[in-house]
């Protein structure tokens, strides 16, 4: 039996990303395929954090998932989602918690906003809306209602490791995390992680079995 398990991905980044590519074959031995919409919706110049999560529950709706796995700005998409209503593990990888804050910070001047493109493999614009509106969100105070793995490299050189697990922390102390959640650690792990696709296939199995 296939079972099919929702992956999103991450900002200025798109359903050919390194992970993806990397974790498909991992995953086929164990029955598992990756439905993995395009999140650059309308667009990547004109990116809404709302149609974004229209998409994501479009394709759980049409293909119901196992599981769902979010990666970076898409750990987001995926909490959205399951405040949705849509009840199964979530697995998140380098999520972007407690981030879109910081953006607001670091951001240069004008608009639209010249940032790199991974999917393009060069600079691409943005408006500056799109910055503002994640600025606004909220979506990770809480934790989710459904068990949730996060998986998250201590020298991540995007979302500062310290951030991530500071709200971990909060998760717990809420005591409303789901039963078998578990924070993972990886000593070396970057951004990408990509160099530890099979740590993230394992934590994907378990979720999606």
């Amino acid at each position: 039996m296939v079972k099919s398990v929702l992956y999103f991905h991450g900002f200025a980044s798109s359903p050919a990303s390194a992970k993806i590519v990397a974790l498909r074959p991992l995953l086929e031995p164990f029955g598992i395929t990756l439905d993995t919409p395009d999140l650059n919706v309308p667009s990547f110049e004109q990116l809404d954090f709302d149609a974004v999560v229209a998409r994501a529950l479009e394709h759980a709706r049409r293909t119901p998932p196992r599981a769902v796995v979010g990666s970076s700005l898409g750990a987001l998409v995926a909490l959205a989602v399951a405040r949705a209503g849509l009840a199964v593990p979530l697995v998140l990888i380098a999520p972007a918690l407690g981030i879109a804050e910081r953006w607001q910070t670091k951001l240069p001047a004008g608009d639209p906003v010249i940032v790199f493109n991974y999917a393009r493999n060069a600079d691409a614009p943005i408006h500056r809306a799109f910055f503002e509106q994640m600025a606004s969100l909220h979506i990770d105070e809480e934790p989710p209602p459904s068990p949730v793995t996060v998986v998250m490299g201590r020298n991540d050189e995007t979302v500062p490791f310290d951030l991530v697990a500071e709200r971990w922390r909060e998760w717990e102390l809420s005591g409303r995390l789901a039963p078998g959640s578990r924070f993972v650690e990886i000593e070396e792990g970057d951004h990408g992680l990509v160099a530890h696709a099979q740590l993230i296939r394992e934590a994907i199995v378990e979720a999606a079995s």
